[in-house]
């Protein structure tokens, strides 16, 4: 298996994330990248290659023109106002307020941001556009013929909206991924999205569409970021109604409750007969992550790994959340190896 993997992910580490009313180090850190090369390497499938140039047109057929403007100019704006730290945001268009884009930096923050651990620094638009050409360029290899290929991104993408960001999430790598696929000559393209977290972005963005299914398995939004989104009878619109499945969890899921939404999910994917499926790989689902409350254990990714690949479709790994960092490569790659040995 290909694995995409760009250095440029190094370009974005915010050196504070706030969490629990203090400031700590990011949970989402160069580092998990780190464990998981290391974990390739060990177990030899390290075929690593750089992503090409990144191809503009499917990501500005998933993302609002103006939100990427935002983004490719957020840092200059910042400074130039006279900023000095990094980039969070000090007020948001809540309940009862409205959606008029300010003018000034600190309001266009709060107007594109959805949450306050997602920091932005001088590096982070790079390292965005970075994530998104090692998605693309693995999905690429997949629609010229790989069986699967492993877009190792960083920064993550599942919680990027069309014209929002935040979770740590700039670009929604799995989105623009699926739209490539489409533009290459794919009819359907399934979107299983196994992190922890629901992947409200890309809930956003495809939930109005027809051509895409999405099915998300996480913890329950009652409990679990991101709060707002990601219920059970959110299930499309229009044309897009019945195109979106969500699996929320109570705090505590084993595999023994997991892997029944993952078997349901999969008897939706069949039937949708899609020419590719993307998977939002993220491993936070592990016993052991700081930051939520699964427990599934190690053997278990290799199981859903195998479980995976009995699809026997074009398949796309996209790399998402995980942040027991000392884990995160173990559980990456019994994924990985589940699927290929299957």
């Amino acid at each position: 298996m290909k694995v995409v993997y760009s250095e440029d992910h190094r370009l974005h580490f915010p050196q504070g994330e706030l969490y629990g009313g203090e400031f700590v180090t990011p949970f989402e850190r160069p580092s998990r990248v780190e464990y998981i090369l290391r974990e390739l390497k060990r177990r030899k499938m390290a075929d690593l290659m750089a992503p090409a140039k990144l191809d503009w047109k499917p990501v500005r057929k998933v993302h609002d023109r103006e939100f990427l403007d935002f983004l490719e100019t957020a840092w200059s704006e910042w400074t130039a106002a006279g900023y000095r730290g990094e980039i969070i945001p000090t007020g948001f268009a809540a309940r009862g307020m409205g959606r008029k884009k300010p003018r000034f930096i600190d309001g266009k923050v709060g107007y594109y941001c959805h949450s306050m651990e997602t920091c932005i620094t001088a590096g982070t638009w790079e390292a965005a556009q970075a994530s998104a050409a090692v998605a693309q360029t693995a999905q690429k290899l997949v629609s010229a013929g790989a069986r699967s290929a492993f877009a190792l991104c960083r920064p993550p993408g599942h919680h990027a909206h069309h014209d929002m960001y935040g979770g740590y999430c700039f670009l929604n790598n799995a989105a623009i991924a699926a739209q490539g696929f489409l533009d290459r000559g794919a009819k359907r393209v399934a979107i299983l999205d196994v992190d922890f977290h629901h992947g409200n972005g890309t809930q956003d963005i495809f939930y109005g569409r027809d051509d895409v299914l999405f099915c998300s398995l996480h913890g329950q939004p009652q409990d679990a970021y991101p709060y707002f989104l990601g219920y059970k009878d959110e299930k499309g619109s229009g044309k897009g109604e019945g195109f979106n499945l969500n699996y929320p969890m109570p705090p505590g899921s084993k595999y023994d409750v997991w892997g029944k939404a993952l078997a349901d999910a999969t008897a939706k994917i069949r039937r949708f007969k899609p020419d590719a499926l993307v998977v939002s790989l993220g491993v936070d689902t592990f016993k052991d992550d700081p930051i939520s409350f699964f427990k599934l254990t190690s053997d278990d990714f290799s199981t859903y790994g195998a479980a995976i690949a009995k699809f026997k479709l074009p398949t796309l790994f996209v790399m998402e959340g995980g942040y027991a960092v000392e884990a995160i490569g173990i559980n990456t790659v019994n994924v990985l190896e589940g699927f290929l040995n299957a």
